[in-house]
């Protein structure tokens, strides 16, 4: 088995719901990354073996395969291929893991593997919602799926708030860690921790979404997303507009073409978890990729874990006791954003950049999906 390098990665700062990134095309800011992510690594976009991009609502302008048309619109070589992974909000980590893969078994040198949502154009679950209104059913209205489950709401919305009263969480927890979370975003932003992972796009040079004005006064009074609900908005992450790339390389490839490696794709897993709490799948994830990788939780210098909810990351502290200053220590998704399918990729270059910058050994990324399910990715820096 070839080791798996990872050789270049890069971000587009994350836009705000309707703010600086909403009017770009999707496949032109997927493009833009890939465009960079060549140019930075110095690698031969010829020589790219293939190209696996997550997107999750592939419906209207984020359809069609959208990791070839963004190849494509990016003018490179047309005889690179490319295919579009919808592992709901871990795409783009399923696409560092496919890319892994590939190169690891020898089945492919070099391989891209990133991200885009642009959710201000293609909202959260349009394919099923103008699916279900053009009369073509629904995805949880199988006899087989209402036999198990019978008709209950699944969303991420009740999953996140199962986990709060699972988990003993409570709303002041929550708002505390999603405050913390902006002022994070806002010290790494002004210390310039960002400055190498971004590329400035379409006049944006900086992530739109931490708020230096969130105050607990001004979250506590905030509406619940629910009736007596824990959760507000405060706590959810961001919708948001955004894309990541990153260049995968075997040992060869490293040597044959000169390039210079930044982490190496030491472990991976994925799990399957509660389809209905949904969004405890990080759990076992974590457990999972220690375990092949002959690590304890003390090891790992940094980590990165979505925060779709305050309540997925506090509940998956408390049961791996991950420390809380190596936990998302530069912002997450409740201040940077999640523009669904980028975001996987996001946090892994946010990962390989600061494991870079801090001169940490180990870092660990997971992230919580749609259906119950969870990636879990350990990196190691070169």
């Amino acid at each position: 088995m070839s080791q798996a390098f990872i050789v270049g990665a890069v971000r587009t700062p994350v836009g705000r719901r309707k703010g600086a990134l909403s009017g770009v095309h999707p496949a032109d800011l997927g493009a833009h990354v890939l465009r960079a992510l060549l140019e930075r690594s110095g690698a031969d976009p010829a020589a790219v073996d293939d190209v696996y991009f997550g997107c999750v609502s592939q419906i209207g302008a984020q359809s069609g395969n959208i990791a070839r048309t963004a190849w494509l619109s990016a003018g490179l070589p047309q005889h690179v291929p490319g295919t579009t992974i919808d592992r709901q909000c871990g795409s783009s980590q399923q696409a560092v893991h496919f890319a892994a893969q590939a190169v690891g078994s020898g089945a492919a040198d070099l391989v891209v593997a990133g991200g885009v949502e642009v959710m201000s154009q293609v909202p959260i679950a349009s394919p099923m919602f103008v699916g279900e209104q053009a009369g073509l059913g629904s995805p949880f209205a199988g006899d087989g799926w209402r036999e198990r489950f019978g008709e209950q709401e699944v969303s991420q919305f009740r999953g996140a708030e199962l986990i709060a009263e699972k988990w003993g969480i409570t709303r002041e927890d929550m708002e505390w860690f999603a405050l913390g979370s902006h002022q994070r975003a806002l010290a790494s932003t002004a210390a310039g921790d960002f400055d190498d992972e971004i590329v400035p796009a379409f006049g944006l040079t900086t992530d739109e979404g931490p708020r230096a004005d969130t105050t607990p006064e001004k979250m506590a009074g905030l509406k619940p997303l629910t009736e007596d609900g824990r959760l507000t908005a405060a706590v959810s992450s961001q919708i948001s507009d955004g894309a990541a790339a990153l260049l995968i390389a075997s040992e060869d490839a490293v040597r044959r073409h000169g390039l210079t490696p930044l982490a190496r794709v030491h472990s991976t897993a994925v799990v399957g978890s509660d389809p209905i709490h949904m969004l405890t799948g990080p759990i076992p994830a974590t457990e999972k990729v220690l375990d092949r990788a002959g690590l304890t939780i003390d090891r790992i210098d940094l980590f990165e874990i979505n925060e779709a909810f305050a309540s997925v990351v506090l509940a998956w502290q408390k049961e791996t006791g991950a420390p809380h200053e190596l936990v998302n220590a530069f912002g997450g998704a409740i201040a940077l954003g999640h523009p669904l399918g980028a975001t996987g990729a996001r946090l892994m270059t946010t990962l390989v950049h600061q494991l870079r910058r801090t001169g940490g050994r180990y870092g660990l990324q997971t992230m919580c999906e749609g259906g119950g399910m969870a990636n879990a990715t350990v990196l190691e820096r070169e």
